[in-house]
Parts: structure tokens; C-alpha cells; sequence
């Protein structure tokens, strides 16, 4: 049985993790249980803005600054389909709500609001997810691959791409910049 749930966490990368997807990522965990885990990935910008999502959608979009937005890659599970990370306002399709101030949706109805000046306040689009499957996640915490704390919608909406991963890992006082990259090493 699970110990520990992870929901409503981030999952830093330690410095020593070389996979190039997970490289110094911050990952939004969505959602985690006995099953497995799933997270979004939230400072790994793709080459690609909402915009182009929206044209590649045939959606119309009438609010340019929302068209300007960065999307993420999420992770390397599925990338060809979209994860909305957004705060709380109204019903969609495929919506999670993940806690009072985050709700996660994979519907193209959200798309369609946000084209049309009617979607959530603050959103992150991704592509792709992190996926761990049952006890997978358990495993690499004990490895010390990851850091964890309790997220901050402050820090996927507000926080700029390149101080997330800095600015996740002071939420437990931990400076990154001090630690080695070195693993058992004295």
C-alpha cells in the first residue's frame, strides 16, 4: 500500500538526474495513489506557442496575448495531446480538480474559452505527461532523484520559467546551486 501521496506536489530534479526529459524539471503531480503517479512538467518550454495549438485546431483566436503563450513540454508520455493546468472557475470537460486553487483539464472545450477571452485567470498549457507506474515513484525518491514539497500556484502561474526550479526547491529551504552533482561522493 502507498505511505505517501504526492498529489497537489511538485517533484524537483536533483541536479545529478541526466535524463534530458526530467533535466532540472519541476513536475506538477496531478495525481498519485497506490496505481502510480501522473504529473505535468512546468519549466520545460517547447518551441511552440498556444497559438499554434489553437491554428493547428482549426480555433480561432481572438485573444492575442493567451495566443502569445509559451506551451510545455509535460512529459514524455502522449505528447500529442494537451494538459491544461489552470485555476478554478468553470466546468469543462475532463477536469480534475486537484485542489482549491488548480484543477487540471484535457478537454479542447477549455481551449475554445481561453481563445474566446472566457477561459480560467492564470493557465499553463502542456503537451505530454510524466507517468510513473505503481511503486515507481516510491523507488526514485529513495534514490534521492527527486526533491518533494507541497506546490504553489504562485510558482506555476506567477514564477518565471527559468527561476521554477530554484524557487520550487527554496519552498524547503534548499538552495540547488550548493548541491553536487556528484552522488556518494565525499
Amino acid at each position: 500500500m502507498n505511505d505517501i501521496c504526492l498529489t497537489n506536489h511538485f517533484l524537483i530534479a536533483m541536479p545529478q538526474l541526466d535524463d534530458p526529459n526530467f533535466f532540472h524539471s519541476v513536475t506538477y503531480i496531478c495525481q498519485h495513489d497506490a496505481k502510480g503517479a501522473m504529473g505535468v512538467m512546468i519549466n520545460q518550454p517547447m518551441n511552440m506557442t498556444l497559438g499554434d495549438i489553437l491554428e493547428q485546431l482549426e480555433i480561432n483566436c481572438d485573444n492575442e496575448t493567451r495566443g502569445q503563450q509559451q506551451v510545455y513540454f509535460g512529459g514524455p508520455v502522449q505528447q500529442d495531446r494537451g494538459f491544461i493546468l489552470h485555476s478554478p472557475s468553470k466546468n469543462w470537460q475532463n477536469s480534475l480538480l486537484i485542489s482549491d486553487d488548480i484543477v487540471l483539464t484535457t478537454s479542447s472545450d477549455i481551449l475554445k474559452d481561453i481563445a474566446r477571452h472566457d477561459g480560467p485567470k492564470e493557465c499553463l498549457v502542456a503537451l505530454g505527461y510524466a507517468g510513473w507506474g505503481a511503486g515507481q515513484l516510491e523507488e526514485e525518491l529513495a534514490q534521492n532523484i527527486w526533491l518533494s514539497v507541497s506546490a504553489s500556484a504562485e510558482i506555476i502561474f506567477k514564477t518565471t520559467i527559468d527561476k521554477r526550479w530554484h524557487n520550487a526547491a527554496s519552498l524547503l529551504g534548499v538552495d540547488l546551486q550548493f548541491l553536487s552533482d556528484d552522488v556518494g561522493h565525499a
